[in-house]
């Protein structure tokens, strides 16, 4: 049977239900995902003083083939793009700058230092959002950044992050699309602190200071993301979800949920109705974590496809951007992008062939034996069909095609770029 006839039977049985499988296609195919270019190069960036990485993030494995230059990180990304269907964004942090071997400080990063990512992005029309780096820094080394006791020190954190929302606000002027830009700072304490307020209070002032500046909300959104805990900062996170949702209501910022930074029993698709009450828009970074924010490549399991449901059935795709944010270097890393894009890409599918409406009902009426029946059932109905159908509509490899293809890419391109370092 033929993918196009398997759709069509697939297509029938959703219909019954009064689901337009064409026209969930049509809205899928509108969906950005901002897909983060450090998976390809272990989050290791292009600075000429580059440091180890630190900051609490680790990254483990050392699969061969890794980006060690802007250009082969471009030709990764353009692989896995070829592999995964709809137009999306790429997610720059400050350390993919570009300055021609010249040593330029974080707090002195200018638009042309990104204007190889702009154009690369103009020509296969990819939107771009960016970050400040705070981390692998020596002056983030005892792990504290825009709370950092030392003024000179938060001073130049504060400049790096200005100049970093002014690079972005270049960045959405030449290509057309806002940029986001998600400010994230490893800020903490290993052991338990005498003062959690004094550190909280450095960050609001240091935010504030940042924020001061006027940058047209048409080019740039501002958000801030926080996190529970971290390497190094496991009593105490400066920046947590409380700090960073109050901070971001009060100033009319986007609040970034990342699903690595919370506690393992919590569940970031529950935030995501409770923001959108009191925001326009809400920002996702959509990882895996395993034990504690170890950020594995996105699966298609009940996290992501309550995630997915959650943005659908709140008439939400809009008003969620939604980010990736993970790095395995123990696995292809095209392999990695295509199978975590991929995944965050049929969470929404699955969620627009739901019968969203009908289960509101179910559950107004108190109906919850025939709401909790058709959610049951619906976990068999023929998604996978109506998914490849899409893949191929969308002129990439439906099904497990797509494997050839990165490794017919990793025999002609990786492999090689591995023996010759």
């Amino acid at each position: 049977m033929t993918i196009e006839q398997r759709y069509q039977l697939a297509k029938a049985q959703y219909e019954s239900w009064g689901i337009d499988v064409d026209a969930a296609l049509a809205k899928l195919k509108q969906v950005p995902i901002s897909i983060h270019c450090w998976q390809g190069d272990d989050v290791g960036g292009f600075e000429v003083n580059k440091q180890a990485l630190s900051g609490g993030i680790d990254v483990t494995g050392n699969y061969p083939g890794k980006a060690t230059t802007p250009e082969e990180l471009r030709q990764d990304i353009e692989q896995a793009l070829k592999l995964i269907p709809g137009q999306h964004r790429i997610n720059l942090h400050a350390i993919y700058a570009e300055t021609n071997g010249e040593i330029v400080e974080r707090d002195q990063l200018k638009p042309h230092h990104f204007q190889n990512w702009i154009d690369w992005a103009k020509k296969h029309q990819l939107g771009i959002d960016f970050n400040p780096t705070l981390f692998s820094h020596p002056k983030a080394d005892d792990g504290l950044t825009l709370s950092h006791p030392d003024q000179s020190i938060r001073d130049f954190w504060i400049r790096h992050c200005q100049a970093s929302r002014r690079i972005a606000e270049h960045i959405g002027k030449e290509l057309g699309s806002p940029v986001l830009t998600n400010i994230w700072i490893p800020d903490g304490y290993k052991d338990t602190p005498s003062d959690r307020l004094g550190p909280r209070k450095r960050l609001k002032e240091s935010l504030d200071t940042i924020f001061s500046e006027e940058i047209d909300s048409t080019y740039n959104l501002d958000a801030v993301e926080s996190k529970l805990f971290g390497i190094g900062s496991e009593a105490y996170v400066v920046g947590s979800h409380e700090f960073y949702l109050g901070y971001a209501v009060q100033n009319n910022k986007l609040c970034l949920l990342d699903t690595g930074h919370y506690h393992p029993t919590e569940m970031v698709s529950n935030k995501i109705s409770a923001l959108l009450l009191f925001s326009d828009k809400v920002a996702l970074h959509v990882s895996r974590p395993v034990r504690w924010d170890s950020d594995h490549v996105v699966s298609f399991d009940d996290e992501l496809k309550e995630i997915g449901l959650e943005i659908v059935r709140n008439d939400a795709l809009n008003n969620v951007l939604i980010g990736l944010d993970f790095f395995d270097a123990s696995i292809n890393r095209v392999a990695a992008w295509t199978i975590g894009t991929r995944n965050m890409i049929k969470a929404l599918l699955y969620a627009l062939l739901m019968p969203n409406d009908q289960l509101k009902v179910y559950q107004e009426q108190g109906d919850y034996t025939k709401r909790l029946a058709v959610l049951e059932e619906f976990k068999s109905y023929p998604f996978g069909a109506v998914w490849d159908y899409y893949c191929e509509r969308m002129d990439v490899p439906a099904g497990l095609d797509w494997l050839d293809h990165v490794n017919k890419y990793e025999d002609d391109v990786l492999v090689k770029r591995a023996n010759k370092s």
